[in-house]
């Protein structure tokens, strides 16, 4: 993550926040009284809550893990032809 002084981030506002969303790197502004701000492409933000919902929630988790367990033992539910293209939208 980059650091900038809020002057720098002022002078060239449209430039850093192009910069932050085409490279999907966060920017960190430091301010004059000491309170730093994150910028951050509002995609990649979503993705964060998302991540730290389910992180969050044991349930969810938990589904992950079964899963993970069933894939690894190749006990998972196989599809047959016409669900994957239902899927795939054939």
């Amino acid at each position: 993550m980059n650091d900038i002084s809020i002057s720098q981030f002022t002078n060239n506002i449209q430039d850093f926040i192009e910069q932050v969303i085409e490279q999907h790197t966060p920017l960190k502004i430091s301010t004059q009284n000491g309170e730093d701000v994150i910028i951050i492409n509002a995609k990649d933000w979503e993705q964060q809550q998302e991540t730290l919902f389910i992180l969050q929630n044991s349930q969810l988790m938990q589904q992950i893990n079964d899963s993970m367990m069933t894939h690894t033992q190749n006990k998972g539910y196989t599809p047959n032809q016409e669900e994957l293209n239902e899927i795939l939208d054939i």
